[in-house]
């Protein structure tokens, strides 16, 4: 179980990024947080696996306290925790079964990293991520040479070298079309139910987020304004739609199913 307590994130230009934010996450969740750019979502899932160091409060995951700890203790905890990044963050001229190896760097010694060698096991663990994400066919192609698409899977294959129990997914899908975006979103849902990993992911699509969201918070100006099942969130009414998104905000068309959100006359 993941418990946040009293989290707040103020950058040293004074920015509060989040206001002391709380919630639980019951272990094998697929937890969404919806919000505006700059609504807090990226800064709360780099402090929960301490890419950002939170200002104030606590991070609990199975028992220990993640914003506590520093060197090996803090590698360590890391290693069960994947992330996926927007942008994919690979090695773009290196291979893809490179990249997928990167997952495991945790698991090695800071010697046969930094020499890039990796045992059989690992190799064999890496070709079987890509068979799961479909894409093991373009293990040895450099990581620029694929879609955006066989990146972000490349980048999902690299977080399940890891073993997580956990995936923090930051705006998994904002650089893909809809058809390649429902796709991915299908990889996390089977990693979820399948292999029973927690998953935390941000979204700005509420079709995504009705379709594989077990739970829902809404963050506004780096503080929880909503809480949500699925159900809830497709019954959302005007009121707590704005409260979240700005009294400018609009739902296309009326309503949520299938529907992008706008606010100011721009993409959110």
């Amino acid at each position: 179980m993941l418990e946040v307590r009293h989290l707040t994130k103020i950058y040293d230009d004074g920015t509060v990024a989040l206001r002391d934010v709380n919630f639980i996450v019951p272990d094998g969740e697929f937890l969404v947080i919806i919000g505006l750019s700059g609504s807090g979502k990226s800064t709360l899932l780099r402090c929960i696996n301490r890419l950002i160091d939170p200002t104030e409060g606590e991070i609990i995951w199975d028992g220990v306290d993640l914003a506590k700890l520093g060197g090996d203790d803090l590698r360590m905890a890391r290693r069960k925790i994947g992330m996926v990044f927007q942008h994919f963050n690979l090695v773009r001229r290196s291979s893809v079964i490179t990249n997928v190896l990167a997952g495991r760097l945790g698991y090695t010694s800071s010697r046969q990293s930094l020499l890039g060698r990796f045992s059989a096991e690992d190799n064999a663990k890496a070709q079987h991520a890509l068979e799961r994400l479909g894409i093991e066919d373009q293990a040895h192609k450099r990581a620029d040479e694929l879609s955006g698409g066989q990146q972000q899977r490349v980048g999902v294959a690299r977080a399940l070298m890891q073993e997580p129990k956990m995936i923090l997914a930051d705006e998994p899908v904002a650089s893909l079309d809809p058809v390649l975006a429902h796709s991915l979103m299908q990889q996390l849902e089977i990693l979820n139910k399948e292999d029973k990993i927690t998953i935390l992911c941000s979204l700005h699509y509420l079709d995504l987020v009705q379709r594989y969201a077990t739970s829902v918070f809404g963050l506004r100006d780096g503080e929880i304004v909503y809480r949500g099942t699925r159900e809830e969130i497709r019954a959302m009414n005007d009121e707590e739609f704005k409260e979240i998104y700005g009294q400018e905000a609009e739902r296309v068309g009326g309503g949520l199913q299938g529907d992008l959100l706008t606010a100011n006359g721009g993409g959110a």
